[in-house]
Protein backbone atom coordinates (compact mmCIF):
# COMPACT_ATOMS: atom_id res chain seq x y z
CA UNK A 1 0.00 0.00 0.00
CA UNK A 2 1.53 3.07 -1.20
CA UNK A 3 1.22 6.53 1.45
CA UNK A 4 0.27 9.82 0.90
CA UNK A 5 -0.11 13.15 2.58
CA UNK A 6 -2.44 15.76 1.33
CA UNK A 7 -2.17 18.97 1.81
CA UNK A 8 -5.60 21.27 1.80
CA UNK A 9 -6.79 24.02 3.69
CA UNK A 10 -10.33 23.33 3.34
CA UNK A 11 -11.29 20.09 4.91
CA UNK A 12 -14.70 19.22 2.58
CA UNK A 13 -12.15 19.32 -0.38
CA UNK A 14 -9.83 16.84 1.64
CA UNK A 15 -12.37 14.83 2.11
CA UNK A 16 -13.67 14.95 -1.08
CA UNK A 17 -9.88 14.19 -2.66
CA UNK A 18 -10.02 10.98 -0.79
CA UNK A 19 -13.44 9.86 -1.74
CA UNK A 20 -12.14 10.12 -4.93
CA UNK A 21 -9.09 8.35 -4.56
CA UNK A 22 -11.08 5.29 -3.09
CA UNK A 23 -13.29 4.69 -5.75
CA UNK A 24 -9.75 4.29 -7.76
CA UNK A 25 -9.28 1.78 -6.68
CA UNK A 26 -5.81 1.53 -6.20
CA UNK A 27 -3.26 0.99 -3.55
CA UNK A 28 -2.90 4.19 -2.23
CA UNK A 29 -4.20 5.28 1.54
CA UNK A 30 -3.66 8.76 2.91
CA UNK A 31 -1.90 8.87 6.08
CA UNK A 32 -1.65 12.12 7.01
CA UNK A 33 -3.77 15.27 5.97
CA UNK A 34 -2.52 19.16 6.98
CA UNK A 35 -4.17 22.24 6.28
CA UNK A 36 -1.25 24.19 4.99
CA UNK A 37 2.30 23.76 3.74
CA UNK A 38 3.72 25.05 6.84
CA UNK A 39 1.87 22.29 8.67
CA UNK A 40 3.13 19.56 5.74
CA UNK A 41 6.44 20.25 6.25
CA UNK A 42 6.58 20.26 10.26
CA UNK A 43 5.57 16.72 9.77
CA UNK A 44 7.33 15.54 7.51
CA UNK A 45 10.48 16.31 9.66
CA UNK A 46 9.92 12.84 11.38
CA UNK A 47 7.65 11.08 8.68
CA UNK A 48 7.89 10.22 5.19
CA UNK A 49 5.41 9.72 2.39
CA UNK A 50 5.34 7.77 -1.13
CA UNK A 51 3.13 10.92 -2.57
CA UNK A 52 2.38 14.24 -1.45
CA UNK A 53 -1.02 15.77 -3.22
CA UNK A 54 -1.24 19.79 -2.17
CA UNK A 55 -3.43 22.30 -3.39
CA UNK A 56 -2.41 25.93 -4.55
CA UNK A 57 -3.90 28.32 -2.79
CA UNK A 58 -3.72 28.12 0.93
CA UNK A 59 -3.01 30.30 4.33
CA UNK A 60 -0.05 30.28 6.44
CA UNK A 61 2.27 29.03 3.50
CA UNK A 62 0.76 28.14 -0.39
CA UNK A 63 1.53 25.39 -2.56
CA UNK A 64 4.13 26.90 -4.75
CA UNK A 65 6.58 27.88 -1.86
CA UNK A 66 5.52 24.20 -0.43
CA UNK A 67 6.80 22.85 -3.41
CA UNK A 68 9.97 24.68 -3.32
CA UNK A 69 10.32 23.64 0.35
CA UNK A 70 10.21 20.26 -0.81
CA UNK A 71 12.26 20.61 -3.72
CA UNK A 72 15.32 21.60 -1.39
CA UNK A 73 15.27 19.11 1.04
CA UNK A 74 13.54 15.44 -0.72
CA UNK A 75 14.49 16.24 -4.43
CA UNK A 76 12.87 13.62 -5.98
CA UNK A 77 9.76 13.57 -3.85
CA UNK A 78 6.95 12.83 -6.00
CA UNK A 79 3.97 15.36 -5.80
CA UNK A 80 0.67 15.88 -7.38
CA UNK A 81 -0.54 19.81 -7.75
CA UNK A 82 -4.48 20.41 -7.13
CA UNK A 83 -5.40 23.86 -8.48
CA UNK A 84 -8.59 25.85 -9.76
CA UNK A 85 -8.94 27.13 -13.23
CA UNK A 86 -7.49 30.45 -12.05
CA UNK A 87 -4.27 28.92 -10.81
CA UNK A 88 -2.19 28.48 -14.00
CA UNK A 89 0.73 30.49 -12.92
CA UNK A 90 0.97 28.65 -10.07
CA UNK A 91 0.59 25.41 -11.72
CA UNK A 92 3.13 26.59 -14.56
CA UNK A 93 6.18 27.47 -11.89
CA UNK A 94 5.04 23.87 -10.24
CA UNK A 95 5.64 22.06 -13.35
CA UNK A 96 8.82 23.26 -14.05
CA UNK A 97 9.49 22.28 -9.97
CA UNK A 98 9.18 18.86 -11.55
CA UNK A 99 6.07 17.78 -9.71
CA UNK A 100 4.42 14.91 -10.99
CA UNK A 101 1.22 16.20 -12.03
CA UNK A 102 -1.64 18.66 -11.57
CA UNK A 103 -5.38 17.78 -11.55
CA UNK A 104 -7.90 20.65 -11.51
CA UNK A 105 -10.84 20.98 -9.47
CA UNK A 106 -13.67 19.29 -8.94
CA UNK A 107 -11.31 16.17 -9.58
CA UNK A 108 -12.66 13.58 -10.95
CA UNK A 109 -12.36 9.19 -10.30
CA UNK A 110 -10.93 9.21 -14.32
CA UNK A 111 -8.63 12.03 -13.78
CA UNK A 112 -7.23 11.13 -10.29
CA UNK A 113 -7.05 7.04 -11.66
CA UNK A 114 -4.64 8.48 -14.57
CA UNK A 115 -2.55 10.83 -13.00
CA UNK A 116 -1.45 7.82 -9.80
CA UNK A 117 -1.64 4.80 -12.55
CA UNK A 118 1.01 6.84 -14.18
CA UNK A 119 3.05 7.46 -11.09
CA UNK A 120 2.41 3.50 -10.36
CA UNK A 121 4.03 2.65 -13.61
CA UNK A 122 7.03 5.08 -13.18
CA UNK A 123 7.85 3.46 -10.08
CA UNK A 124 7.89 0.53 -11.31
CA UNK A 125 10.29 1.28 -14.66
CA UNK A 126 13.62 0.97 -14.89
CA UNK A 127 15.49 3.49 -14.25
CA UNK A 128 16.29 4.46 -17.88
CA UNK A 129 12.46 4.76 -18.34
CA UNK A 130 12.06 6.87 -15.86
CA UNK A 131 14.75 9.24 -17.35
CA UNK A 132 12.94 8.98 -20.79
CA UNK A 133 9.43 9.80 -19.27
CA UNK A 134 11.22 13.13 -17.54
CA UNK A 135 12.91 14.38 -20.46
CA UNK A 136 9.21 13.96 -22.20
CA UNK A 137 7.88 16.09 -19.25
CA UNK A 138 10.54 18.94 -19.42
CA UNK A 139 9.91 18.82 -23.10
CA UNK A 140 6.30 19.14 -22.39
CA UNK A 141 6.71 22.52 -20.82
CA UNK A 142 8.54 23.97 -23.94
CA UNK A 143 4.99 24.18 -25.68
CA UNK A 144 4.30 26.45 -28.47
CA UNK A 145 2.91 29.93 -28.02
CA UNK A 146 -0.15 28.71 -29.43
CA UNK A 147 -0.45 25.51 -27.27
CA UNK A 148 0.39 27.77 -24.15
CA UNK A 149 -2.00 30.53 -25.09
CA UNK A 150 -4.92 27.10 -25.37
CA UNK A 151 -3.33 25.92 -21.79
CA UNK A 152 -4.11 29.49 -20.16
CA UNK A 153 -7.20 29.52 -21.71
CA UNK A 154 -8.58 26.07 -20.48
CA UNK A 155 -7.35 27.04 -17.10
CA UNK A 156 -8.82 30.18 -17.29
CA UNK A 157 -12.05 30.07 -18.89
CA UNK A 158 -14.04 31.18 -15.71
CA UNK A 159 -12.58 34.21 -15.46
CA UNK A 160 -12.41 37.17 -18.15
CA UNK A 161 -10.04 36.45 -20.94
CA UNK A 162 -8.50 39.13 -23.18
CA UNK A 163 -6.45 38.63 -26.60
CA UNK A 164 -3.99 41.45 -24.88
CA UNK A 165 -3.58 38.98 -21.63
CA UNK A 166 -3.04 36.12 -23.32
CA UNK A 167 -0.64 37.45 -25.49
CA UNK A 168 1.12 39.34 -22.39
CA UNK A 169 1.70 35.41 -21.35
CA UNK A 170 3.61 34.53 -24.35
CA UNK A 171 5.19 37.73 -25.05
CA UNK A 172 3.82 37.91 -28.27
CA UNK A 173 2.17 41.18 -30.28
CA UNK A 174 -1.52 40.63 -29.49
CA UNK A 175 -2.41 41.51 -33.60
CA UNK A 176 0.37 38.54 -34.45
CA UNK A 177 -1.31 36.07 -32.00
CA UNK A 178 -4.59 37.01 -33.61
CA UNK A 179 -2.70 36.11 -36.52
CA UNK A 180 -1.52 33.03 -35.36
CA UNK A 181 -4.61 31.62 -34.17
CA UNK A 182 -6.49 32.31 -37.27
CA UNK A 183 -3.53 30.42 -39.30
CA UNK A 184 -3.00 27.53 -36.99
CA UNK A 185 -6.47 27.00 -35.98
CA UNK A 186 -8.45 28.17 -38.77
CA UNK A 187 -10.81 30.45 -35.72
CA UNK A 188 -10.43 33.65 -33.78
CA UNK A 189 -9.04 34.02 -31.02
CA UNK A 190 -12.97 35.11 -29.26
CA UNK A 191 -14.57 32.01 -31.09
CA UNK A 192 -12.07 29.62 -29.47
CA UNK A 193 -12.66 30.81 -26.14
CA UNK A 194 -16.61 29.98 -26.70
CA UNK A 195 -15.47 26.67 -27.84
CA UNK A 196 -13.50 25.77 -25.22
CA UNK A 197 -16.42 27.02 -22.54
CA UNK A 198 -19.52 24.86 -24.53
CA UNK A 199 -16.99 22.09 -24.57
CA UNK A 200 -16.62 22.40 -20.63
CA UNK A 201 -19.81 22.67 -19.70
CA UNK A 202 -21.27 19.94 -21.56
CA UNK A 203 -19.07 18.08 -19.85
CA UNK A 204 -19.93 19.30 -16.36
CA UNK A 205 -24.00 19.17 -17.70
CA UNK A 206 -23.47 15.20 -18.74
CA UNK A 207 -20.79 14.32 -15.39
CA UNK A 208 -21.69 16.34 -13.24
CA UNK A 209 -24.89 17.47 -11.06
CA UNK A 210 -24.07 21.20 -10.74
CA UNK A 211 -26.97 23.72 -11.34
CA UNK A 212 -27.41 25.66 -14.55
CA UNK A 213 -26.00 28.85 -13.00
CA UNK A 214 -23.46 26.96 -11.33
CA UNK A 215 -22.11 25.40 -14.80
CA UNK A 216 -22.58 28.98 -16.58
CA UNK A 217 -19.85 30.35 -13.66
CA UNK A 218 -17.47 27.71 -14.14
CA UNK A 219 -17.26 28.57 -17.44
CA UNK A 220 -17.06 31.98 -17.37
CA UNK A 221 -20.85 33.17 -17.65
CA UNK A 222 -22.23 35.55 -14.69
CA UNK A 223 -25.73 35.36 -16.80
CA UNK A 224 -27.10 32.29 -16.93
CA UNK A 225 -29.64 33.52 -19.92
CA UNK A 226 -26.80 34.59 -22.35
CA UNK A 227 -24.96 31.40 -21.18
CA UNK A 228 -28.44 29.41 -21.80
CA UNK A 229 -28.62 31.01 -25.75
CA UNK A 230 -25.01 30.76 -26.45
CA UNK A 231 -25.36 27.12 -25.28
CA UNK A 232 -28.55 26.90 -27.49
CA UNK A 233 -26.50 28.96 -30.40
CA UNK A 234 -24.03 26.36 -30.76
CA UNK A 235 -25.45 23.25 -29.61
CA UNK A 236 -29.09 23.77 -31.18
CA UNK A 237 -30.37 23.17 -27.40
CA UNK A 238 -30.57 24.30 -24.19
CA UNK A 239 -28.55 23.45 -21.12
CA UNK A 240 -31.86 21.50 -19.96
CA UNK A 241 -32.51 19.47 -22.89
CA UNK A 242 -28.88 18.59 -23.13
CA UNK A 243 -28.90 17.22 -20.14
CA UNK A 244 -32.02 15.29 -20.67
CA UNK A 245 -31.10 14.13 -23.68
CA UNK A 246 -27.44 14.91 -25.28
CA UNK A 247 -28.32 12.93 -28.23
CA UNK A 248 -31.22 15.18 -29.40
CA UNK A 249 -28.62 18.04 -29.52
CA UNK A 250 -27.45 18.96 -32.66
CA UNK A 251 -23.33 18.94 -33.10
CA UNK A 252 -21.79 21.44 -31.71
CA UNK A 253 -18.36 23.64 -32.69
CA UNK A 254 -16.08 22.40 -34.63
CA UNK A 255 -13.57 19.75 -32.61
CA UNK A 256 -10.96 21.50 -30.61
CA UNK A 257 -7.56 21.65 -32.38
Amino acid sequence: MYTLLLVDDERWVRTSLKRVLEKTGLPISVVKEAAHGLEALDWLKDHSVDLIMTDVRMPVMQGLPFVEAIRRQRRDQPIVVVSGYDDFGYVQQALRFGVLDYLLKPVEVADMKRCLEHWIDQRQRPQAETQSAAQQTREALEKSPIQQVKEYIRLNMAGDITLTQAAARVHLNPSYLSQLFKQQLNRNFVDYIVEVRMEEAKRLLSRTSLRINEVADRVGYSDVAYFSNTFKKCNGCTPSEFRKDPAKCVTGPPALG
